[in-house]
């Protein structure tokens, strides 16, 4: 089953937890997942505390050593210009087209024209994709969540799918 944006409906993952020095995509997916439920705050760095959509992927690169220590991207507006938002990631991330797209890899979204959101997807428990989110909400009670990657808003166009770096 694939959407109307060729993103793969499910793709399991290759392997298990990966061995000590190693990190697979289920690594990354199992750390996206302990962010659950952390408050969105705009540039947010601290889990259960407070995160945003760009500083979950940042947090969870920076716990599984996939980036340095005191790696951080901040400063940037609440509403991406578009422009070094995929800059960034390019810098960062490696290109995977989008049915190549597997749990552990991170989507951008653009509402509109503009790149303005991301999150990892991870392998839904009920089947499919899921995307690993932290979304801010108009009433400020915005949280990370998990929810289906093929019913993504009305507006959210699946952009552009990365692979963490050095990761197995």
């Amino acid at each position: 089953m694939t959407t109307s944006d060729s993103i793969p409906g499910y793709v399991p993952l290759d392997s298990e937890f990966g061995e000590p020095g190693h990190v697979t995509r289920a690594d990354v997916i199992a750390e996206a997942r302990t962010w659950l439920d952390t408050p969105y705050v705009h540039q947010g760095r601290t889990k259960g505390i407070a995160v945003d959509c760009a500083g979950l992927v940042i947090c969870v690169a920076r716990e599984l050593e996939l980036v340095a220590a005191d790696f951080d991207i901040n400063g940037y507006p609440r509403e991406p210009d578009g422009t070094s938002f995929m800059e960034i990631c390019d810098r960062f991330m490696t290109r995977v087209a989008k049915p190549d797209l597997k749990p552990g890899h991170v989507m951008v979204f653009a509402f509109g024209k503009l790149p303005a959101h991301i999150g990892i997807v991870g392998d839904y428990l009920h089947g499919g994709l899921s995307l690993i989110q932290a979304l801010g909400t108009s009433d400020g009670k915005g949280r990370v969540i998990e929810w289906r990657l093929e019913k993504h808003r009305k507006g959210w166009r699946p952009l552009q799918a990365f692979a963490l770096p050095k990761v197995e």
